[in-house]
């Protein structure tokens, strides 16, 4: 047996933990929260800040919450008092301010209550207001419309966008002429247009050509709309084709578009809850 010894290998160092960047607020604009939002409000306040293409998510747990504010820690947070008890409510903001100091928070209520109003307004955190929901909602969105242009929360975005590349939610048929069709998967959408890729490995469209009559299945949700090619790339040995909306779309197809955005964003957001 060899009397030499071994010389043992040097220790690897510990790579240091890789931090997930947090997205630029300024550029994308921030997201915002309604915890316990009631059907009114996610109806009538929620679905109308959606149709101005703000970013909105409803909460029901303070945990889970928590959890996503510290990855979007310049998020925007409304409560309702109404479906939460104001003592959890005034001690979650508390913690939350000192976990995630960069979160903004606002209140709402249908009590007229002075003291609680007082309680709530004095607190550092809630610079978002103190919203009475007993009055009409629309005079809320647009009391909310105020504060959020204030604080730029859109940024520099002006549209939201849904990626649906890995979901079989959203589709597209178009005719091609001569009484043919051609079907694909849309890969991301948003009020100005599209991007998808066809089934058929044949299909070849021009740039800056209109095409009519595209069917679009959003869900549930069918639309028509015409829109012209604004070019292609190579993904993965696929074209993926870029389409942008033409100015004569129905503001009805804007309509269900956010609301598709809207539900998409909101369902990607409750996996992270989970």
């Amino acid at each position: 047996m060899s009397d030499e010894k071994t010389e043992e290998a040097p220790k690897a160092e510990a790579e240091p933990e890789k931090k997930e960047e947090t997205p630029n607020s300024e550029i994308v604009g921030k997201k915002v929260f309604f915890l316990n939002p009631s059907v009114n409000i996610r109806n009538q306040i929620m679905e109308e800040l959606s149709q101005h293409e703000y970013e909105v998510y409803s909460a029901k747990n303070t945990a889970h919450l928590t959890r996503v504010l510290k990855k979007y820690p310049d998020s925007i947070v409304y409560i309702n008092l109404d479906e939460t008890q104001k003592a959890e409510a005034e001690k979650w903001i508390d913690v939350i301010s000192t976990a995630v100091p960069t979160v903004l928070v606002g209140v709402f209520s249908s009590s007229s209550d002075e003291a609680v109003k007082e309680k709530f307004v004095q607190k550092p955190k809630v610079k978002c207001g103190f919203l009475n929901i007993k009055l009409d909602m629309s005079k809320t969105v647009l009391q909310i419309l105020k504060i959020f242009e204030t604080m730029n929360v859109k940024g520099r975005r002006k549209f939201l966008r849904a990626t649906t590349e890995s979901e079989e939610t959203a589709t597209i048929n178009m005719p091609t002429g001569g009484g043919d069709f051609i079907n694909g998967v849309i890969k991301d959408i948003s009020v100005v247009g599209f991007s998808c890729i066809f089934d058929s490995d044949n299909v070849s469209l021009k740039k800056n050509n209109l095409h009519k009559d595209i069917q679009i299945r959003l869900h549930t949700m069918l639309i028509k709309a015409e829109a012209v090619v604004f070019g292609s790339r190579a993904e993965q040995e696929k074209n993926v084709y870029v389409f942008l909306f033409t100015n004569r779309i129905d503001p009805d197809v804007c309509v269900k578009i956010r609301k598709y955005i809207q539900q998409n964003l909101q369902h990607k957001m409750e996996q992270f809850y989970k």
